[in-house]
């Protein structure tokens, strides 16, 4: 058999693929040469001042912990991200402000903060730059085919063919290497599309999260560090059609009575995106030398914003079995992958579950299920102990 370039290839250089790397160079017991990334589309950090981007997410306190341990974090703008202290989630059969309206505080859980609201693309490049700078190795290519051979899988890219023991799948819901590794997956669309936009808002967000649940999906608003909030508005294929039809003057009134009212009058500050919204499960996180992160593994809806936290413990859970393996043991021994698979699996099964189930639960028309629904917010929203739970899962602690 040919040489063995590296033990760990991992392809797709996003976040959960760049935080694999930089974990591993630093607590995977895999030296720095024998670690090869394959991303074509290098990412940069935000200049100083330049406008915030629309994709961000809402990283928790487990994920920051992750991003230091990865040495990523003192690499992010801290002008750039927002901590935010506290959430504030209702029905749109309540007002924002009501007894029934769900709040959490980081004073009830003894926290500085619930997390942080920063752009997905300056997490991506602190991470990058963390894995190279610890020596990490990098071909700005894509996979085009893999075969498993016995003791590694030969990995075809633009310039060649190498060898690794161990091949990631860290690329994204079209995963390359979930296809090629014969990984079945089940996927299903919610019937959904996520706008996202900057705005401005008449009242400061308070860093604050803000989310109603409407009847045709959630609105979520972020708040940012320059004063702005990232909405997340997911709604039913129909409604986010003629939502995305609707001129800026109109879409602001329809957002602002979508919000309830929370933040006063709201007003775009940037363009709007859509995306649709779809579920995948891989059958299998594992498949011989092959291995699923991330996207790759799992998407699921964004209305409790755990898509990106889930993927970031899917890097962390890899880099510890992995790191606890006896010496000279193989980095693709069975018996690692097979505690990393089932550490996640079952993990992000829970996870997508809930979420689901929540979608269905507060989604559709007034009647039973949207009762349902207004009283449980409300049941929370009057304990105090259920209050701290929730707080402490969106806290990640």
């Amino acid at each position: 058999m040919s040489a063995i370039d590296y033990d760990v290839a991992i392809a797709g250089g996003g976040l959960v693929g760049a935080a694999l790397g930089a974990l591993l160079l630093r607590h995977g017991r895999v030296e720095p040469r024998r670690v090869l990334l394959l991303e074509r589309d290098w990412v940069e950090s935000p200049a100083a001042g330049a406008p915030l981007d629309l994709r961000v997410s809402a990283y928790s306190g487990a994920s920051r912990q992750l991003l230091i341990d990865a040495d990523a974090w003192r690499r992010l703008d801290a002008a750039r991200v927002c901590p935010y202290e506290r959430m504030q989630v209702w029905h749109e059969g309540s007002a924002p402000d009501s007894a029934d309206s769900l709040r959490f505080d980081a004073a009830e859980i003894a926290a500085a903060d619930l997390g942080a609201i920063i752009e997905n693309r300056a997490v991506q490049a602190a991470l990058l730059a963390a894995y190279v700078e610890a020596g990490g190795q990098v071909r700005r290519e894509r996979l085009t085919q893999l075969v498993q051979e016995p003791g590694a899988v030969a990995i075809t890219s633009e310039s060649g063919v190498c060898r690794a023991r161990l091949l990631v799948g860290a690329d994204g819901a079209a995963s390359q290497v979930r296809n090629l590794a014969g990984i079945a997956s089940r996927e299903a669309s919610y019937g959904e599309r996520a706008i996202v936009a900057l705005i401005r808002s008449a009242q400061p967000h308070r860093a604050t999260a803000w989310q109603n649940f409407l009847s045709t999906g959630p609105l979520a608003l972020l708040p940012m560090a320059d004063g702005h909030c990232s909405i997340v508005w997911s709604a039913l294929d129909a409604e986010s059609a003629r939502l995305m039809a609707l001129d800026e003057a109109a879409f602001n009134r329809a957002l602002t009575r979508a919000s309830g009212g929370a933040l006063g009058e709201l007003a775009l500050a940037s363009e709007r995106l859509v995306f649709p919204l779809r579920r995948i499960a891989a059958e299998r996180y594992v498949s011989g030398r092959c291995a699923l992160v991330g996207d790759a593994a799992h998407v699921i809806h964004p209305l409790a914003g755990q898509g990106v936290n889930q993927g970031l413990l899917d890097a962390a859970a890899l880099c510890r079995a992995i790191g606890a393996r006896p010496a000279r043991e193989d980095v693709a021994a069975p018996r690692v992958l097979r505690a990393y698979e089932r550490e996640r699996r079952s993990g992000n099964a829970l996870m997508g579950a809930v979420v689901d189930q929540i979608d269905a639960v507060f989604k559709g028309p007034p009647g039973l299920a949207g009762r349902f629904a207004r009283e449980g917010l409300g049941l929370v929203a009057r304990s105090a102990a259920l209050r701290q739970f929730f707080a402490r899962q969106a806290n990640g602690s």
